[in-house]
């Protein structure tokens, strides 16, 4: 996959929105401030493409990256964002109609933080995309933040937490120094490769 061919493509506030065309999409989903952008942004070695904001919950619409063919449409944030209930609403609804569709999720990719336990958000995200029978790799991003002793154990806990099958991958990550993100891009590729 060529990381360089990536344009930004649509912001999708409402379902009417959402794009529709057959092509693979990769879909990352995690909580508003476990550096869902920075992850995209690190994978596609760029430093602004996908927004980062200081203030969680900056992701409030489905966002629409085409790269070398295949979109990644990173989700909004949940669990976090300080935002008004009405608008916490909206992307409720936004999330159920976007799942009610999965057949366009060509992958998910499940961004939990490697320090702390899965939330029951990242739990009830993990079952939207297993009860859809969608494969799924979970990323434990910011592992730079734990010792070397740390890193088997916190994998542990986020398998059990999820409910993962042996089968699905559990990727330990550092948008800081650029670890996972090779065997990150070889599963997206991999899952592209089988469509």
């Amino acid at each position: 996959m060529n990381t360089q061919k990536a344009q930004f493509i649509r912001s999708a506030a409402w379902e009417r929105d959402f794009i529709r065309d057959g092509r693979p999409g990769v879909v990352f989903a995690g909580r508003s401030n476990v550096g869902k952008s920075s992850l995209i942004n690190s994978l596609l070695n760029r430093k602004n493409f996908a927004r980062v904001g200081a203030t969680p919950g900056k992701t409030a619409h489905v966002n629409y990256f085409l790269v070398d063919g295949v979109y990644f449409v990173d989700l909004p944030g949940y669990g976090f964002a300080r935002v008004p209930d009405r608008e916490r609403r909206r992307w409720g609804e936004l999330m159920e109609a976007f799942f009610a569709r999965p057949e366009a999720i060509s992958l998910g990719v499940l961004i939990v933080d490697s320090r702390h336990e899965p939330t029951r958000d990242d739990m009830v995200m993990a079952r939207y995309f297993q009860d859809r029978e969608r494969p799924l790799v979970v990323v434990a991003n910011k592992c730079d933040k734990l010792r070397s002793l740390e890193r088997a154990p916190a994998a542990a806990r986020i398998r059990t937490a999820l409910a993962l099958t042996q089968e699905t991958p559990l990727l330990l990550y550092s948008c800081t120094r650029g670890e996972g993100r090779q065997e990150l891009l070889e599963q997206i590729e991999s899952y592209i490769s089988m469509l």
